[in-house]
């Protein structure tokens, strides 16, 4: 196979779900959406050409013995020594997020066909669903950092808008704007190692192996700048992944519908904070107290959400818990080196959630069903955890549990309160300003008005 022939097929994994986006927006900007069975299979179809994409380009690299294919797609722009260029890159390592991300965002759409039924958003879901397999593909394909943080923020932004996608209740809307400023404070730490990484070794794009499974973003010269690159990744990779102590907007993502908490918070998107950790792996090798820290929050996160999950009344809420437990012993797994594994965990992790996230609504049923099959009652679970835990401390567990471990009162009264608190001042004196710049106009405008009406 010729090797613009295996560019082409790489493109095509992103343009695909591009094309998508782009059928879909038109029509919806001209108010005349597609109907829901053309919808869908628009969006199938380029899931599905994704897919296939996916399979030729695995096969060539292995059949040509290549480790990677680097497709440039020239500038943006460029500033002085600085240049935005479209790279993007598959190997080892991108090929099988992106296959198995478009595998599960073609099951989400078809599964949302007769889910979103006449729902009234149906073509702005789709539409969603179609920009954030775009924005993954991209995060995952990117060959350079300032690539992966477009991706980014697409993510981010449809992530927030698919938690507020029942906008006419406050709830959903308050948890999606909780995300998005979640996910802000969070991307300061990319964008800050974009530019680090700049500083230090004049690029940010993915270079070439050096003897591991798959190439990674450029190493800094020195162990500190290394550190400081690492520690950056690791601050930007929490909040997409939901760790601590930024987990607390995970479970009211579950506000939003069914097949978009399968997709973005139990398969795909919870999983781009590990992907991105396994693209910089080699920064996080070369600093000891960065991989310490995947470690130290993977593990604190594990266990908090181990332990919390158990409370909770709802099976969204303890699937969110249980993803969050899931991710943060890949991030212990990442940290210590095991590569294969974390990624044969994050797929393996991403197909069972998804399907139980999916089946959510019938959980009852099963659980019914299943014990009627057996002729009793299913055993309780988790009876290994209560003998792990003194007796005297299990009611001040299960108190710390039921208050989530107070990291959501300590981001509200700390974080969250006075932030906002700084903006309603703020407010208040642009407002008064604006007060002092008119008020003399409107009172000589209600003299006149007063001159007019007296006899």
């Amino acid at each position: 196979m010729m090797k613009p022939v295996v560019d082409l097929m790489v493109l095509g994994i992103l343009g695909f779900p591009a094309l998508a986006v782009l059928a879909l927006g038109l029509r919806a900007w001209a108010y005349r959406p597609w109907s829901e069975r053309a919808t869908v299979g628009i969006v199938g179809f380029a899931f599905t050409a994704a897919v296939a994409d996916c399979a030729l380009s695995s096969v060539w690299l292995l059949t040509a013995d290549v480790t990677e294919v680097r497709v440039p797609l020239g500038s943006w722009f460029s500033v002085g020594h600085y240049s935005f260029d479209w790279n993007l890159i598959a190997d080892r390592l991108s090929i099988p997020f992106a296959a198995f991300s478009a595998v599960l965002l073609g099951l989400v759409a078809s599964f949302s066909r007769r889910y979103l039924h006449r729902e009234p958003g149906f073509a702005r879901f789709y539409l969603l669903l179609a920009i954030f397999g775009t924005a993954v593909e991209l995060v995952v394909l990117a060959g350079s950092l300032d690539l992966v943080f477009l991706g980014w923020e697409l993510v981010g932004l449809t992530s927030a808008l698919l938690i507020a996608f029942f906008h006419e209740r406050r709830g959903p809307v308050e948890h999606g704007l909780r995300a998005f400023l979640t996910y802000r404070l969070c991307d300061v730490g990319l964008l800050a190692a974009g530019v680090a990484l700049h500083f230090m070794v004049g690029t940010s794009e993915v270079g070439p192996s050096t003897g591991g499974p798959w190439a990674g973003f450029v190493v800094p010269s020195t162990w500190a700048g290394a550190t400081i690159v690492g520690l950056l990744i690791v601050w930007a990779s929490m909040g997409k992944a939901a760790q601590l102590p930024f987990s607390g907007w995970l479970p009211r993502a579950m506000e939003g519908p069914t097949p978009s908490s399968a997709v973005f918070y139990g398969a795909l998107s919870i999983h781009l904070g590990p992907y991105l950790l396994l693209r910089a792996e080699s920064i996080l090798q070369a600093s000891g107290l960065a991989a310490g820290a995947v470690i130290a929050v993977g593990a604190l996160t594990a266990l908090h959400a181990t332990f919390v999950g158990r409370t909770q009344t709802d099976i969204k809420s303890a699937l969110a818990y249980a993803s969050m437990t899931q991710v943060g012993l890949i991030y212990v797994e990442i940290g210590l080196g095991f590569r294969y594994l974390a990624v044969a965990h994050i797929v393996g992790h991403a197909a069972i959630r998804t399907l139980q996230i999916l089946r959510s609504p019938s959980l009852l049923h099963d659980h019914h069903h299943l014990e009627q099959a057996m002729g009793t009652q299913l055993p309780r679970t988790g009876g290994h955890l209560e003998r792990l835990v003194p007796n005297a401390l299990q009611p001040w567990l299960y108190r710390v549990a039921l208050e989530r471990g107070g990291f959501d009162a300590l981001l509200k009264d700390w974080i969250v309160g006075p932030a906002l608190r700084f903006i309603g001042r703020v407010d208040r004196w642009d407002q008064a300003w604006v007060d002092y710049l008119t008020k003399p106009s409107a009172v000589r405008e209600r003299r006149s008005r007063h001159d007019e009406v007296r006899p």
